[in-house]
């Protein structure tokens, strides 16, 4: 028999590193990994890394999303678009709330947010709304962690505040991410695959820890389905009936138990008593056809000696 094995690939290498962005490169890939590899750290990546974002809103005066505030030029499905531009990072588990207050006319961005001890903001400098009277804004903001994209109806809680806004929620650090595959020589053979991923964060996880916990969820992932699950797969007869496994005490136990006590027919019970057969082991050595060779059985009675061996999770040779 023709032995062979498959070429392990490389450990990430990085190509580049600059600021939240990176590209690294897997070599050594057997022919057709790249994509396979490519396109499942991708989806991990952009899925199940977690993140913070907003998650409601709540405006003084304001009761729902399509309100317009007094002395302010956006309206509230305006500025609820640029609170989502805002990126977080929370050190906690626990809901935070974030507060602004702003008297008289200005433009308003995230450094005039009031955040608590546990919160930072990563864009300051990101743009809000512009106050044009005295008036001013007071609000409150919920700020969560979370995995993915969250829309406002999965959000929403049990009781609601009046004035309370549900917002949809990116939680996912990641802004971009992408693969290429190339073709690449190992030993003879050409057509290996290299695989490099470009990925950009929103500066909350580096790049490199992004592809690395990547890496270790599916690991993880595919870890826990490793192997079967014996004790689920019953035991199917030729009949088509389905009956669950018996372990080897109980199976051992069930081969001495006597034909007289299992639910045969009395005709059925004395046709295995003249041919010998005195206990359902003496049954289960016996195939189908070696049973319709005893002298009173017929169909009907090997489909009542098969019901009642199923009982046990047994069927014939």
């Amino acid at each position: 028999m023709m032995e062979y094995s498959i070429t392990l690939p490389s450990k990430p290498r990085a190509v580049s590193e600059e600021g939240a962005e990176g590209v690294y490169e897997i070599d050594g890939l057997y022919p057709g990994y790249g994509h396979t590899l490519g396109n499942s750290l991708r989806r991990i990546i952009l899925s199940s890394l977690p993140g913070a974002a907003i998650t409601s809103v709540k405006i003084e005066g304001v009761e729902h999303e399509f309100s317009t505030l007094a002395g302010v030029r956006e309206d509230v499905v305006t500025i609820l678009l640029n609170l989502k531009k805002l990126r977080f990072e929370v050190l906690t588990q626990e809901p935070q709330t974030i507060t602004l207050k702003i008297k008289g006319a200005q433009k308003v961005s995230g450094a005039d947010l009031e955040l608590p001890g546990q919160v930072r903001l990563l864009n300051p400098n990101s743009y809000i709304c512009e106050v044009t009277e005295k008036s001013g804004i007071d609000a409150e903001f919920r700020v969560e962690r979370g995995l993915g994209y969250v829309p406002r109806e999965a959000l929403k809680k049990e009781r609601v505040d009046i004035g309370e806004i549900s917002v949809d929620a990116i939680f996912s650090p990641i802004r971009r991410v992408n693969y290429e595959v190339e073709n690449m020589r190992v030993g003879d053979r050409t057509d290996f695959n290299r695989l490099r991923i470009s990925i950009e964060t929103d500066g909350t996880i580096g790049s490199r820890a992004a592809l690395e916990q990547a890496i270790e969820i599916m690991i993880t992932q595919l870890k826990a389905i490793v192997g079967f699950r014996e004790e689920d797969i019953a035991t199917e007869s030729p009949a088509g009936e389905t009956s669950a496994p018996v372990s080897g005490e109980s199976a051992s136990e069930a081969m001495k138990t006597r034909i007289e006590d299992l639910e045969l027919s009395s005709r059925t019970i004395s046709a295995l008593e003249k041919a010998n057969i005195r206990t359902v082991g003496g049954l289960a050595r016996k195939k189908e056809q070696d049973l319709f060779e005893v002298e009173g059985l017929g169909p009907k009675a090997i489909q009542e000696i098969k019901r009642a061996l199923g009982g046990f999770g047994i069927v014939l040779k």
